[in-house]
């Protein structure tokens, strides 16, 4: 029973890559026959669950509710998507966005709902280490429009370079990934060899220290919670 509903669960989240737009798309019919098999085997094994399950302990259950609401929106969603096809209107599949709540909400899927609730409870720990990361890159950014702003430089492709400050914060969150490095700091280069002072001091702080320091925080906080979640047959 577990293996099916997983196989389930991975085909229905698999059709994503098929329904338009897709780069491999498939018919329409086909991926709506294929979501509609994959419901009602969740609706079956909804329902066995809840045959085997004491009615009031069942309806309680939020779980439950949310699989059932999933399904109900996913087979809304697909039928008005049908229709507006039929009138040759554009629409979006919403619904895709509930598909995981079947991965997460079955009884099967515990310990993916314990790696869940780490990650939920590990959020509001590292989120002061984040916003120092961006008071940072924030920081940083200001400084680059003082000095780089006024001196009329220009990138490689001829644009305005560093004028702008929501694209130097984007610029400078780009480089610490060191994704565009170094051509992010050679029209400064160019203009004069001490401005690399600045980008490097600043892969220093932001790479360096601080994705070290927000590996650590996310780590360890992560670990800590899953070692103290519960793991009840009801969890």
């Amino acid at each position: 029973m577990r293996t099916t509903t997983y196989f389930f669960i991975f085909l229905n989240l698999s059709l994503a890559l098929f329904e338009e737009p897709a780069v491999y798309p498939l018919p329409f019919l086909a991926t709506s026959v294929l979501e509609v098999l994959c419901l009602l085997v969740f609706l079956g094994r909804l329902t066995h669950f809840a045959k085997v399950t004491l009615h009031n302990i069942f309806w309680k259950d939020t779980k439950n509710i949310c699989i059932m609401v999933a399904i109900l929106l996913s087979l809304t969603d697909l039928a008005v998507y049908g229709v507006l096809r039929l009138y040759d209107v554009r629409s979006i599949r919403w619904s895709r966005i509930v598909r995981p709540i079947f991965l997460i909400n079955f009884a099967e899927s515990r310990q993916i709902r314990r790696a869940f609730r780490s990650i939920r409870n590990t959020l509001p720990e590292i989120t002061y280490v984040f916003l120092l990361f961006m008071f940072s890159l924030l920081m940083f950014s200001l400084m680059a429009l003082k000095l780089f702003g006024e001196r009329n430089l220009q990138t490689a492709e001829g644009l305005p370079y560093f004028r702008n400050y929501l694209e130097i914060v984007f610029d400078l969150y780009v480089l610490v990934t060191t994704a565009n490095s170094p051509d992010v700091m050679m029209p400064a280069f160019d203009f004069s060899s001490w401005y690399t002072l600045f980008f490097i001091a600043f892969v220093i702080i932001n790479t360096y220290i601080f994705m070290s320091l927000f590996l650590a925080v996310v780590y360890n906080n992560y670990k800590k919670h899953l070692k103290v979640m519960p793991g009840g047959a009801c969890d």
